[in-house]
């Protein structure tokens, strides 16, 4: 695991028990259980402590940008399970792509970088896919000279 890679891990981990004590469903969970049948979650669908968890692992990454944090905070403060199963299929890949054009722009604005770089933010952002520009803000950008 790469080192910048170390903190995010522990601050979630450090986050998690805060979070799920915060969270209403310990209070609804000496409540009697549902009998209702469509009220029941699948195995296959994670509970909302799984979803505050890893929208609160998303946060505590230092390479998450405005879009991100905007977006993942209001999921929290909004406590819809709907919404963040939805968000961490696609909003968040979506957000962050938003955010890391803003990333490259910045560097393209630094009247400093060399050609070779400012060819390969270029051809980053007119590539525009979210992997792309992933892929040039944590490897591209420290390859080219």
């Amino acid at each position: 695991m790469q080192r910048h890679r170390v903190a995010p891990v522990i601050a979630a981990g450090i986050l998690a028990p805060v979070l799920l004590l915060a969270t209403p469903s310990l209070a609804a969970a000496a409540a009697p259980a549902p009998t209702s049948v469509s009220a029941a979650v699948t195995a296959d669908e994670p509970d909302m402590d799984e979803l505050r968890v890893a929208i609160a692992r998303i946060l505590a990454d230092p390479d998450s940008g405005k879009r991100v944090i905007r977006e993942a905070n209001a999921l929290l403060d909004a406590n819809d399970p709907v919404a963040m199963r939805a968000w961490l299929e696609s909003g968040y890949q979506l957000a962050q792509a938003e955010d890391d054009r803003v990333a490259i722009a910045r560097i393209l604005a630094d009247p400093t970088i060399s050609p070779a770089l400012r060819a390969a933010a270029g051809a980053a952002l007119d590539d525009n896919t979210p992997e792309v520009l992933r892929h040039f803000l944590e490897v591209g950008r420290y390859e080219v000279d």
